[in-house]
């Protein structure tokens, strides 16, 4: 089985209507359950689902394009828009992972406030993890940055930051000491860093350099995120005709990446198909047709019809089936894919099937992406588990809280007599008593 990197836990504060929310385990709080290979977060329309999924977007966007663009992007509306209301302090995140089963787990913490010309910027980043054999005290820093400047472990090696477990320990003497010589630190290993622009992430900047390869290793873990925001009318386009490996976020390559599968993986896509006859009965084929000037037709044959139907004549429940179980068979899948609200346009009775499918990705033998859903369909929960399931409701003063179903014994123990989780959460057992 292949070993795919998996967030234990993660934090979020001052995102919204997330004033601080935190979801698993984190290094501190070890005690606590970890975050299931399949996380569904249920919740009422308004308690906070949409900005929960986009804070995941947003951390990749910051990645990608700079903090100062990804407030504005998607809608977004700026920094202040973005910041939950009425909170002063930074925007915060905090991600908790392991690269794989059985590797230390590693930290990244970010934070993004206002500078004094009112900008977006990155105020403090830091990866760290505990070390060899160590199971107390603080995680070791191999990247430590605070407005801009700070220190970087080179190479695999860990280093000996004995300082910075002191309460006054302050980064920018720190690196005074390093420039001096009178650090305690292997200077040889460490590397001063300022960045040119507070606006982009120090893992961008630096996990691109050979000799920073843990911190690429994040880089490269936050680079291939998932998040779907399949549209059916996007896959209802005319693309230009090419294989293509990865269906795209939108969908709109679908017909492209069902050449490659074609192509490449005739078996596996075929496996594809099975499936799809099973749960849309009466498609026996699905294909692609070259238009003259180029462009690519994704082409549907119903057993009962004689001449083929297009994606521009399928209904929406059908692309998105399709959709998603090319992107679950993807040879080389995503090692985190997040999807809102996969029910919507679907027929309730495959709902319980879907989340199966999810299910048997996340956990199967070929070591499948990590799958974060955000839903409001009953259908759907009665498929999972109480651990896989968080609860986000609306609090008194208007910001959101979670819980995982699994920690209300009562409904533990009625999941347990056979009870569906979904029937609960529909006669109101999984909301706050």
């Amino acid at each position: 089985m292949i070993k795919m990197a998996k967030i234990e836990g993660f934090r979020i504060r001052n995102f919204r209507a997330l004033k601080d929310v935190t979801v698993g385990k984190l290094w501190n709080t070890q005690k606590t359950d970890s975050l299931t290979p399949m996380t569904a977060v249920i919740g009422k329309n308004g308690v906070g689902k949409s900005t929960l999924f986009d804070a995941f977007g947003f951390l990749s966007d910051c990645l990608k394009i700079g903090v100062e663009e990804a407030c504005d992007a998607r809608g977004r509306g700026g920094f202040e828009r973005i910041r939950s209301q009425g909170q002063t302090g930074p925007i915060e995140f905090e991600i908790y992972y392991k690269e794989d089963g059985n590797s230390r787990p590693i930290t990244y913490e970010m934070s993004i406030d206002l500078d004094e010309s009112g900008r977006p910027y990155v105020q403090k980043e830091r990866l760290r993890q505990r070390r060899k054999g160590a199971s107390r005290g603080r995680p070791f820093s191999f990247l430590f940055l605070d407005d801009g400047k700070g220190v970087a472990w080179k190479g695999e090696k860990e280093g000996r930051l004995i300082d910075e477990g002191k309460k006054d320990f302050d980064i920018h003497q720190f690196i005074e000491n390093i420039k001096k010589g009178n650090s305690r630190e292997e200077s040889r290993d460490t590397e001063v860093v300022e960045l040119e622009d507070k606006r982009k992430l120090g893992i961008a900047t630096l996990g691109s350099l050979k000799q920073h390869p843990r911190i690429s290793a994040f880089r490269k873990f936050i680079e291939g995120w998932y998040l779907s925001y399949f549209t059916p009318d996007a896959a209802r386009s005319l693309p230009l005709a090419g294989p293509q490996k990865h269906l795209n976020v939108h969908g709109d390559n679908i017909g492209n990446v069902v050449q490659f599968m074609e192509r490449e993986h005739p078996k596996t896509f075929q496996s594809i198909l099975d499936k799809i006859a099973e749960k849309i009965p009466g498609i026996d084929k699905i294909d692609t047709e070259k238009t003259p000037d180029g462009r690519l037709l994704l082409r549907f044959n119903d057993r009962g019809f004689h001449d083929p139907f297009y994606a521009q004549q399928m209904s929406d429940g059908t692309l998105k089936v399709f959709a998603y179980l090319l992107l679950l068979e993807d040879p080389t899948p995503p090692p985190f894919l997040c999807i809102e609200e996969p029910e919507n346009g679907l027929y309730h009775k495959l709902l319980e099937s879907l989340a199966r499918e999810f299910r048997e990705h996340a956990t199967g033998r070929k070591g499948g992406s990590q799958v974060f859903i955000t839903t409001h369909q009953p259908y759907f929960v009665d498929a999972l588990e109480p651990e896989e399931v968080w609860i986000l409701e609306k609090g008194e003063d208007g910001f959101s809280t979670i819980k995982r179903a699994s920690e209300d014994p009562l409904v533990k123990n009625m999941v347990e007599q056979g009870l569906p989780l979904g029937g609960l959460w529909y006669s109101d057992y999984l909301d706050a008593r």
